[in-house]
């Protein structure tokens, strides 16, 4: 076998993907049709499970550095008044960033792509296109052409992850259709540098006109964003002349000082692949599943994906589990991305009302209905957005139910001998974490490799060399978490989803039904506890 995994696709999800991989020991090849990273400002947005995301690859730092988080999100009507606001300078997640990002894309490619360097056991290959695949019992035979000099060559490996856009050549290869609904309103979307004193209406917004709505916001690196929805008759060729531009960006950025670096006509998509496995071959990121921008959750549902994804295939490729587990990507991702996409096309028919009438009786209703404290609480902080859990899969019993399924929080925590607090992810490696609050782990796993952490309360003190390693719950989150759900101990996945809890000694935990190599019967009491 020339390599464990092989990853079609350089883009975010694709390099993503493959930091992922080299974290976790996988040997893999990453091949990508074009020669450099993406020099187009495309995707714009992530959240904080991205970032989440990021930081298991151990990236966060790096593309978080320049990114710009909104404070506010408004949604205007025609003359410019808000009849709708999402506050996401109040809303905390506690997943350990705020809620909502905006990034530059060729920056954020290139830090991707510049991490893969970290592992030898990582490679890209640039100007290389997948031609072909043939798979067999004991891996997949993929065909590769080198797009400068047309040399055929071929590679050996495990497993191919597909993430190679909504054009997938690997989707194809592996004769998997899609289904679902394309949209017939096309777009205009205008990326620019915005030179100092060049902003004229700082905040993001989604201006719903219905004449021509319209979406706008500063982003990262002194940079602007705004996307308008063309009229009937109106043709790329029109919309993109420099002089149809500058009437569009002027009532949000000063023309003379906005310097145009994209603008491009589009339609966007509701579709979802039938399948996102084929045997040994995988779909991700827009490979898998498109969906409406109105959410900003196009990208953020890729990575999710590469992060369900890669552990479980590190567990299957060093023998840890069986070929099964690989069931539980599809089973676990597509009910939260369905969700996200049907919020997304929701939000849509409120944001593109075409209407004079229509939108005047959305506006005086949204703003009626944000009278009742509860309701303004659902708008203002975000609460419509789907929250990130499972419903069955690789879980304690199979399926949600309390906190199992949902994704644990990340405060910042004190740890023996660091400095200053840090956030807990960085504390629970790159593998499973069994954790609780003042207790002795007797006898510990009986699975996959573990990090055991003891969590002390605010105002403790974390001790070094007890067998454990103990943390200091600095902001009292996971004390309240504990107590919340009732529980003394937590074990978590790799990509930090709730897999059991235990209220009381012996603690019953296994992962041995999900993820054993063998079909033996499941056996419990893999975790045990002590006060």
């Amino acid at each position: 076998m020339d390599t464990d995994v092989v990853v079609v696709g350089c883009g975010p999800v694709g390099a993503l993907t493959a930091n992922l991989l080299g974290v976790r020991g996988v040997r893999t090849l990453v091949v990508e049709r074009g020669t450099a990273p993406h020099g187009q400002p495309r995707a714009f947005s992530c959240d904080d499970e991205a970032l989440r995301v990021y930081q298991q690859a151990g990236l966060r730092d790096e593309v978080a550095s320049d990114m710009y988080p909104p404070p506010v999100v408004e949604y205007v009507s025609g003359n410019g008044r808000p009849f709708a606001t999402i506050a996401l300078d109040e809303i905390d997640f506690g997943l350990g960033s705020e809620p909502l990002h905006f990034f530059d894309q060729p920056w954020l490619e290139a830090s991707l792509r510049g991490g893969l360097d970290r592992f030898e056991h990582v490679e890209l290959r640039t100007g290389v296109e997948m031609t072909g695949l043939d798979q067999d019992a004991d891996g997949v035979t993929v065909r590769l052409r080198d797009t400068a000099t047309g040399a055929d060559s071929t590679v050996r490996a495990r497993y191919v992850l597909g993430c190679d856009g909504a054009r997938s050549a690997t989707r194809a290869a592996a004769g998997i259709e899609l289904s679902g609904t394309s949209y017939a309103e096309p777009w205009l979307a205008i990326s620019g540098d915005v030179a100092p004193g060049g902003v004229r209406q700082p905040r993001t917004r989604f201006v719903c006109d219905w004449r021509r709505p319209a979406f706008v916001s500063p982003g990262a690196f002194g940079t602007h964003r705004l996307e308008f929805m063309l009229r009937a008759g109106e043709t790329p060729e029109e919309m993109t002349r420099p002089e149809t531009l500058e009437g569009l960006v002027a009532p949000y950025v000063d023309p003379a000082r906005f310097t145009v670096t994209r603008s491009v006509v589009y339609t966007f998509h509701h579709l979802v692949a039938q399948r996102w496995r084929a045997g040994r071959v995988f779909l991700l990121g827009d490979a898998a599943h498109q969906m409406p921008p109105f959410l900003g959750q196009g990208l953020c549902s890729g990575l999710r994906d590469a992060a369900n994804l890669t552990w479980k295939l590190a567990m299957v490729i060093d023998g840890t589990a069986g070929d099964a587990l690989l069931d539980s990507y599809e089973t676990e991702r597509r009910p939260h991305t369905e969700e996200m996409a049907v919020t997304s096309v929701r939000l849509g028919r409120v944001f593109l009302v075409r209407n004079r009438v229509a939108a005047f009786l959305r506006d005086t209703a949204l703003r009626a209905v944000q009278v009742v404290p509860r309701v303004r609480r659902f708008v203002r902080h975000f609460e419509f957005k789907p929250a990130p859990v499972l419903r069955k899969g690789v879980l304690d019993g199979g399926e949600r139910r309390g906190a199992v399924g949902t994704m644990f929080p990340q405060p910042r925590v004190s740890v023996a001998g660091e400095a200053a607090p840090v956030r807990l992810d960085d504390v629970l490696g790159a593998g499973f974490a069994v954790l609780g609050p003042a207790v002795s782990f007797a006898t510990v796993w009986d699975g996959p490799p573990a990090v055991l952490i003891r969590v002390l309360p605010p105002g403790s003190v974390a001790v070094a060399g007890s067998g454990v390693l103990e943390i200091v719950d600095d902001e009292g989150v996971l004390t309240a978490w504990f107590a919340r759900h009732h529980a003394e101990v937590a074990v978590l996945r790799p990509d930090r989803f709730v897999y059991a809890t235990t209220a009381d000694g012996p603690v019953v935990a296994s992962l041995t039904a999900a993820t054993s190599p063998s079909s033996r019967p499941r056996t419990r009491a893999a975790v045990r506890w002590s006060k």
